[in-house]
C-alpha cells in the first residue's frame, strides 16, 4: 500500500457546509484547489453539524482505519464553547483526537475558533487558550482564527449569526490553504 492520498476535514457545522449547497464549502474549494494545483489528493468531509470535541474522539478511531488520511484537519471545539463545557474536557478531548492522528502517521492542522464574548472573559480567554495549548504540546500547526475576517462581518454570515454564508467559503480556504500546503 503506498502513501495515502486522503485529507479528512473533521469538524462541525462551519466545516459541514451548513445552510449552503456543499458545492461551495471550503472544503469543496479546497478539493479543487488540490486539484488545480496537481495534488493528487482526495478530501473526504467527515464533518457533521452539532459536534462536539467528546463526538470527534468516539468517531475519529473509526475514521482513521476507513480512510488512512495523510492530513486531518480538526476543526471541532465550537460547540463546546457554544455549551459553556469546562475547558479541560475540551482540551483532553483535542488532545485525544489528535494523539490518535499522529498514531495512526497522520499529520494535524488544528483550526483555532473564537466564541462571543458574552460567556465571560475568563471563559473567553480560557477557551480560546485552550488551541495553542494544544497545538504546542501536540507538536501540530494552528490555525490561529479559522473565521478570521468572516466571524464580524455580517455580509459573510447567514441570518443566524453563527455560521458563514457562500460568500465566506473562499475566505476559509485561504484562512487554512497555506498551512494545509505545508502538511501535504
Amino acid at each position: 500500500m503506498g502513501e495515502s492520498k486522503n485529507i479528512i476535514i473533521y469538524g462541525d457545522s462551519l466545516s459541514a457546509g451548513y445552510g449552503m449547497d456543499m458545492d461551495k464549502s471550503w472544503p469543496t474549494l479546497l478539493q479543487n484547489r488540490l486539484y488545480s494545483n496537481k495534488y493528487d489528493l482526495t478530501v473526504i468531509n467527515s464533518s457533521i453539524s452539532g459536534e462536539t470535541t467528546q463526538g470527534g474522539v468516539t468517531r475519529i478511531e473509526n475514521i482513521l482505519k476507513k480512510y488512512s488520511p495523510k492530513l486531518v484537519v480538526i476543526e471541532l471545539g465550537g460547540n463546546d464553547g457554544l455549551r459553556g463545557f469546562q475547558t479541560d474536557l475540551i482540551k483532553n478531548n483535542l488532545k485525544t483526537i489528535i494523539q490518535k492522528c499522529l498514531q495512526n502517521n497522520s499529520s494535524v492542522v488544528l483550526l483555532g475558533i473564537k466564541i462571543p464574548l458574552n460567556y465571560g472573559p475568563r471563559y473567553t480567554q480560557d477557551f480560546e487558550n485552550i488551541f495553542y495549548e494544544v497545538a504546542i504540546d501536540n507538536d501540530v500547526d494552528l490555525v490561529d482564527f479559522f473565521m478570521k475576517n468572516v466571524a464580524l462581518d455580517e455580509n459573510l454570515m447567514q441570518d443566524d449569526g453563527i455560521h458563514p454564508n457562500e460568500s465566506a467559503q473562499p475566505i476559509l480556504l485561504e484562512n487554512v490553504w497555506e498551512t494545509i500546503k505545508k502538511n501535504i
